[in-house]
């Protein structure tokens, strides 16, 4: 799942851990820091000064025999291929990753030296996550701008239904927009991106296939909330514009 810092990525984690928490699964993680204490869930904190790092806090995981595992964030080829282990041996892994996007988990992996072969194996889906801003509802207005006429007929927007500008009111505090919603590029595995996998297909091919097994990509994600009235033109643009970093995988044993 990428996106830079404040993107929700942990809160993300947390949502899917809380989904598939139950007295038959046992799920422990290992963060840096521990950000959400969930009932039911064992949770490590890193501690660099004492030893305790990702790779070492994982290994003693994996004697625990947990059905889940949580890694904060795989920062070094260690801790990859650890982690892409226990997901061959029947472990469900989540973790962090820096990666561009969400194809970009596959060659970052490569690039930390596991092999081609193991990621194809391992990896179940890769997910890409921004936050975009939600339009204030008691002074949003309708976007009459050039701009958001070419993007309206750039990706087919439903042309029934306006699209919004901010504007700011005293609800919102004169910023015209009040919360935020995710946006979203979730890029799930099968055989034929395995098969680009396999032979080290670059991150624009794997993208391409990912798109026609249909994917969505994180502006195709944006303007669907524009279309339909949660977030503005300039708020998209904003947030798939800006600089890629973090990530997270989603991985399973087969």
């Amino acid at each position: 799942m990428t996106g830079p810092t404040g993107s929700g990525k942990t809160t993300t984690l947390y949502a899917a851990l809380s989904e598939i928490n139950d007295v038959e699964r046992k799920i422990i993680t290992i963060e840096d820091p521990v950000e959400y204490h969930i009932k039911g869930i064992n949770q490590i904190q890193v501690s660099e000064k004492a030893g305790l790092t990702f790779a070492r806090g994982l290994r003693s995981i994996l004697r625990h025999d947990p059905d889940v595992v949580l890694i904060g964030e795989i920062r070094d080829g260690e801790t990859a291929q650890i982690a892409v282990q226990a997901s061959l041996t029947g472990h469900l892994v989540f973790s962090t990753l820096h990666t561009n996007d969400a194809p970009g988990a596959v060659t970052r992996l490569i690039d930390m030296g596991v092999e081609p072969y193991l990621v194809a194996s391992s990896l179940e889906a890769a997910l890409a996550q921004r936050l975009v801003r939600v339009l204030c509802p008691n002074c949003k207005k309708p976007d009459l701008s050039a701009k958001a006429q070419a993007i309206r007929v750039q990706y087919g927007l439903n042309g029934q239904h306006p699209l919004y500008a901010a504007v700011g009111c005293a609800a919102c505090r004169q910023t015209g927009y009040h919360g935020r919603h995710a946006v979203f590029e979730l890029m799930d595995m099968n055989d034929e991106i395995r098969q680009l996998v396999l032979k080290m297909c670059s991150t624009g091919e794997i993208r391409a296939a990912a798109q026609r097994y249909g994917m969505r990509t994180l502006n195709e994600d944006g303007w669907r909330l524009v279309g339909e009235g949660i977030t503005t033109v300039d708020e998209v643009l904003r947030v798939t514009k800006a600089g890629r970093t973090n990530g997270v995988m989603v991985t399973n044993g087969h």
